[in-house]
């Protein structure tokens, strides 16, 4: 960043983010431990540099859980019908607790059966994928997550919403070399990325999104009053509608146009849906095999002759593991517009404000 950017940043340590929204959360009557995971895994996403995932969302995550439409003390039903496949009944709890659990309960049934499955409803928005996705790539599966979401996205050809920004989210460890870790919207870009904008009064690239007439438009505003617009056309499109299918149809979630928008509705639960799967690395060819071949593959990728303009080629998950390394060390940069809102929380609920990083 330019020095000019930084004086509009303000840096914090991770385990300081970490306790000051426990602290919120613990006042909401969610248990410390619980507190600590959806903590966690929100300044996981600003470590990782996806902001519009991490902390700036706990304003909303306190308001729902304090207006009970989200339940702070779940109790889960795990339903197994066959040995390598579940249900996961979330009880209306945070999605955080609801993805950690689907994902420990699909890793510990692919450590018998090879692959686990499990699909979740009666949950809420689970954050970042990539937490769901780390969390097995570090006990050494590969993995698919998977979420739907409320309707921000039309499906191509259309002008309103039906489908949510819903991730496509993927795995793999390698051996010597950092893991493949693919977490991607199949929108251009996502709802939370417009709603940061607004929030900065910024505007937003040609190409995001579509006013409410079906214009397009560089104004966040006219963005959340319309409709975000898929990748590469039809593909995005039919990403998006896989993603519902998933975790939506599958899993008996809501689904088609049928999540709610915590931002906007607050008579009602989400009932969002998700899916994880994790797969034992030496089903199919040794565990240290699969390794070696996955460095293999990344070492090709990476030394693939560079095209004009490129002075590096990075692999899914490696720029933002770089960053969640450098702002360990350094803190997590927040704009100063965002630490406010989080003062004001803070105030509201009487707990200490976040304090800024010695430099």
């Amino acid at each position: 960043m330019s020095d000019a950017k930084l004086d509009s940043f303000v840096f914090v340590d991770a385990n300081d983010a970490i306790t000051f929204a426990s602290s919120l959360l613990t006042g909401q009557g969610v248990s410390a431990e619980d507190s600590t995971t959806i903590a966690t895994c929100l300044v996981q996403a600003d470590l990782r540099g996806v902001q519009t995932h991490g902390m700036s969302r706990l304003p909303i995550y306190v308001k729902r859980v304090k207006m009970g439409l989200v339940n702070a003390s779940p109790n889960m039903i795990l339903n197994k019908p066959l040995a390598a496949c579940a249900s996961l009944d979330g009880d209306n709890g945070f999605g955080f607790l609801v993805g950690i659990r689907a994902m420990r309960e699909a890793i510990e049934m692919a450590e018998t059966c090879g692959v686990g499955v499990v699909s979740a409803f009666n949950s809420n928005h689970f954050g970042m994928a990539a937490s769901y996705l780390l969390q097995a790539v570090s006990a050494g599966y590969f993995a698919f997550v998977f979420t739907n979401a409320a309707k921000s996205m039309p499906p191509w050809g259309g002008r309103e919403g039906l489908f949510g920004t819903s991730p496509f989210g993927a795995a793999a460890p390698a051996g010597k070399l950092p893991p493949f870790v693919l977490d991607m919207s199949p929108a251009v870009a996502a709802r939370g990325k417009i709603r940061l904008a607004e929030k900065r009064s910024e505007s937003i690239p040609e190409g995001y999104a579509l006013d409410e007439n079906g214009q397009s438009t560089t104004d966040p505003k006219a963005a959340l009053r319309g409709v975000v617009l898929p990748i590469g056309a039809y593909k995005g499109s039919g990403i998006s509608m896989l993603m519902e299918i998933l975790s939506g149809v599958f899993s008996g979630a809501n689904f088609g146009g049928d999540v709610p928008d915590q931002y906007t509705v607050m008579d009602r639960s989400q009932n969002v849906g998700h899916f994880f799967m994790a797969m034992k690395p030496g089903i199919f060819v040794t565990e240290q095999g699969f390794r070696d071949r996955m460095d293999t593959l990344i070492s090709r990728v990476k030394t693939n002759p560079l095209a004009s303009g490129f002075d590096e080629i990075l692999i899914p998950g490696e720029i933002e593991a770089r960053l969640e390394n450098e702002r360990r060390k350094t803190g997590i940069p927040y704009a100063r517009s965002d630490l406010e809102l989080l003062a004001k929380l803070a105030s509201d609920y009487g707990v200490p404000e976040m304090k800024a990083k010695n430099l």
